[in-house]
């Protein structure tokens, strides 16, 4: 069993930043590719950013990209989600997801919410215009 806990949200005016964190407990962080989602009233959840187990590739959603930044430091099996020049639209509850990869390429990220296996409550990220 994998425990995932993100951090880090809140309310902020628009273009300002945040940065979210997420933590995990379980087994050995840098076997896990790392995902963040969001999930706005009445909309899907969706893919904001993706980082493979070591750190070397990342994806963003074309909405984010530019502003949002993926990172991770496996040391403290923690993956961040940097979020500048915030907008109205970004507001949503965001959403940490593992996927089990050890033994894959360093280089692979997962884009889909059906590849990630583990995920935290959410975290509520609110921006005022």
């Amino acid at each position: 069993q994998v425990h995932v806990v993100e951090s880090g949200g809140g309310l902020v005016q628009a273009g300002g930043s945040l940065r979210l964190s997420c933590t995990t407990s379980g087994r050995t962080f840098s076997n896990y590719a790392m995902g963040w989602f969001r999930q706005a009233p009445g909309k899907e959840r969706e893919i904001v950013a993706a980082i493979s187990w070591s750190g070397s590739s990342t994806y963003y959603a074309d909405s984010v990209k530019g502003r949002f930044t993926i990172s991770r430091d496996n040391a403290k099996n923690t993956v961040y989600l940097q979020m500048n020049s915030l907008k109205p639209e970004d507001t949503a509850v965001y959403y940490c997801a593992t996927k089990y990869v050890l033994g894959r390429s360093g280089t692979v990220y997962y884009t889909g919410k059906d590849s990630y296996d583990y995920w935290g409550q959410g975290s509520q990220v609110t921006i005022s215009s």
